[in-house]
């Protein structure tokens, strides 16, 4: 990754509601017995985990208690190798399911998104997307020859030949990135979690037992 990449993303996508996520490095490497790539460790300290207009959450290196975390890399890797298992892979690369690592998901189309852990550099790690709506025989799995970053702003900005998702949502659509934090203050105050506007239903299962 280039310094330049993560400023772009930021010109395009300001950071208003994102926030440092402090993570403990050493900690979350150990835990999941991987070096992550400089880009998301990158995007951790200006962004932080949370979702890009709602519909794309980018996942956190180590659980939160929150209710709009989006989720773990721990904890979306399994779903990620296991369509991986079950597609057999990306045709022409001879890697197991185990090579495959979770950094992001589809709020609203299922989809999953993750590094193909290529060799030992994370910062040349291809990003491997898995589209759960795909037009039939063609495979639901496919490499995008990029870093995290870099698929994002290019998502953003409709720089790939075709949109990679299941959807268009984000599709040449710059849209806001929300902090889980601040998700959990609108989503307790009667709020959206992703617009900020009034909703009726947002707060009313604050007994919740949060995961």
């Amino acid at each position: 990754m280039t310094a330049a990449q993560l400023d772009e993303l930021v010109r395009i996508m300001p950071p208003t509601h994102g926030a440092d996520e402090e993570v403990d490095w050493d900690a979350a490497e150990a835990q999941l017995n991987v070096r992550l790539p400089a880009d998301y460790r990158a995007f951790m300290a200006v962004y932080g985990g949370g979702s890009i207009g709602g519909e794309l959450s980018i996942l956190l290196p180590l659980p939160v208690d929150s209710v709009w975390s989006g989720g773990t890399i721990a904890g979306e890797t399994p779903n990620l190798r296991y369509q991986w298992e079950a597609e057999g892979g990306v045709a022409g690369i001879e890697r197991g399911a185990d090579a495959v690592l979770a950094w992001g998901v589809g709020c609203s189309n299922g989809d999953l998104l993750g590094w193909l852990m290529t060799g030992s550099d994370p910062d040349r790690w291809p990003v491997v997307v898995y589209r759960r709506h795909h037009a039939w025989g063609e495979s639901s799995l496919a490499l995008v020859e990029c870093g995290m970053v870099e698929f994002v702003r290019r998502l953003l900005l409709a720089e790939f030949a075709g949109c990679p998702l299941s959807d268009v949502s984000l599709w040449g659509r710059i849209q806001p990135f929300v902090h889980w934090r601040e998700q959990d203050r609108r989503f307790l105050a009667g709020l959206d979690p992703n617009t900020g506007e009034p909703d009726p239903y947002a707060g009313m299962f604050q007994g919740w037992d949060r995961p």
